[in-house]
């Protein structure tokens, strides 16, 4: 209940999202004398109609939604775009469409979009710092409304030259008319999700900014302009899908916002001094974002203030220094720091950790199934190529691709090449895609996908050192 009275809502516009409703949905709505926290309607054909709100669901009426009801609805809306989202001009709202195999709309999310002034506060200094942050969280945690209020402090208070990248209109509203939760912001709309990236570098290019506003950033690409942008100077402002900074790291398609993460081979002595296994996982590069912040709650964080540090940590299996900050009822911002273990501890590190399914495909069977045995390692071997997370091949076949692998190649299975099916090569497949050591299991599960995706370093990197002892 604290949220709710903390939070203090500067416009909803909820009566023009609740009059693109049919009657009989909307009166129900109106009825509930909590309506003003109503988060958003869903309806589907053939259902029943449903409101969420921040601590319960309802059923709205016990008529199922007609495919005239979703006709209704999408004639009082824009237009959706690629990405199958619409809006209503002049507001925050966002529905968003399910459709049927042949395009048509048979499904309607319409959720609330609100400006709401007092998120930004618990990381306001950071944002003065000039430095680059990205914002983490669940879906309709608050990534978008902080996002939405860090454009109007900066370009208001602080007079920034702020241009804001709304790919769907959801940070500043539909229609051509910014809304006026933004400020004096700029906004460049992007005519389709894929377009993103390059509207991006348009934006620098084109119009001097000196902070650039992106919300959801989630493609390589889109990646890839991030840290061009950043490498010209101009400060960077965003969010991205995932809860927390080791979601992003794991993530291969956005790691790179953190660094980008490698694999790295130590030898004998440096294992020996570090205490590690031989094969260890590196930061690549310094990351796009100095911080990071993750949204726990409207009126709660969870701040990295320095992610090269945070990320060094997390791939040494150490707890990175962070700190929370929340408001209390006063709406005062308080502040903790945490370095403490239990709070870095994930889901995977309380389960077993599933077994990888193999694929092979001239490996011999029978003896990695013998050496599994002997390592007490778990082993599954998949019949069907899609089934499997691991396809295992020899250096003989690799050379001659046949369409197996071809076609392992094509699904981006990541694939391991043994120098040959002798016992040593398969203990060490082993011994790399299950590590010994008490390294968390976002470090172990980082050491198998960064290995399947460069053709497993310890196979290939042995095969080439072999083959350059044999030339001399």
């Amino acid at each position: 209940m604290a949220d709710m009275h903390l939070r203090r809502v500067v416009t909803d516009d909820l009566d023009a999202l609740l009059d693109i409703l049919p009657l009989h949905i909307r009166e129900p709505l109106y009825e509930q004398p909590d309506h003003n926290e109503l988060l958003e309607v869903v309806l589907d054909l053939g259902r029943l109609p449903e409101a969420r709100f921040p601590h319960r669901e309802l059923v709205l009426n016990s008529r199922e939604v007609s495919q005239a009801d979703i006709d209704y609805i999408v004639s009082r809306i824009g237009e959706f775009t690629g990405d199958n989202r619409a809006g209503i001009n002049h507001t925050l709202h966002r529905i968003s469409a399910i459709r049927n195999r042949n395009g048509h709309v048979i499904g309607l999310t319409c959720r609330v979009g609100r400006a709401v002034f007092g998120t930004v506060r618990m990381i306001q200094d950071l944002i003065e710092s000039e430095k680059n942050v990205l914002l983490l969280g669940r879906p309709g945690i608050g990534k978008t409304t902080m996002l939405r209020e860090v454009a109007r402090v900066l370009a208001d208070d602080f007079k920034k030259r702020v241009i804001v990248i709304d790919t769907s209109n959801e940070i500043a509203g539909d229609g051509d008319i910014p809304h006026p939760a933004i400020g004096h912001a700029r906004r460049m709309q992007v005519a389709a999700p894929t377009e993103q990236h390059a509207v991006m570098i348009e934006a620098v290019e084109n119009h001097m900014p000196e902070v650039i506003i992106i919300d959801e950033i989630g493609t390589e690409l889109e990646a890839q302009a991030a840290r061009t942008i950043a490498e010209r100077g101009v400060q960077l402002v965003g969010t991205a899908h995932g809860n927390a900074l080791e979601n992003l790291i794991m993530n291969p398609t956005l790691s790179d916002l953190v660094g980008g993460i490698q694999t790295v081979t130590l030898g004998d002595e440096e294992a020996r001094r570090r205490h590690t296994q031989k094969s260890i996982l590196e930061r690549k590069a310094p990351p796009t974002f100095d911080i990071v912040v993750e949204l726990v709650g409207y009126y709660r964080v969870t701040i990295h203030p320095d992610v090269t540090a945070a990320v060094d940590a997390l791939l040494h299996g150490r707890p990175p220094k962070a700190e929370v900050r929340w408001m209390d009822e006063g709406e005062e911002v308080k502040r903790e720091a945490i370095t403490s273990p239990l709070i870095w501890e994930s889901k995977e590190e309380k389960q077993q950790e599933k077994p990888l399914r193999f694929y092979l495909f001239g490996a011999n069977r029978f003896r990695l199934e013998q050496i599994a045995k002997e390592e007490r390692k778990e082993l599954k071997i998949a019949a069907d190529l899609e089934q499997a997370d691991l396809f295992l091949t020899t250096r003989s076949y690799y050379r001659r691709k046949p369409q197996k692998i071809r076609d392992a190649e094509a699904m981006g299975t990541p694939i391991y090449v043994l120098k040959s099916n002798n016992v040593a090569q398969m203990r060490q497949c082993l011994n790399v895609l299950y590590p010994r050591d008490s390294q968390p299991a976002y470090v172990h599960h980082l050491q198998r996908l960064l290995a399947g995706r460069s053709g497993l370093d310890g196979g290939n990197r042995t095969t080439e050192r072999g083959d350059k002892r044999r030339s001399r």
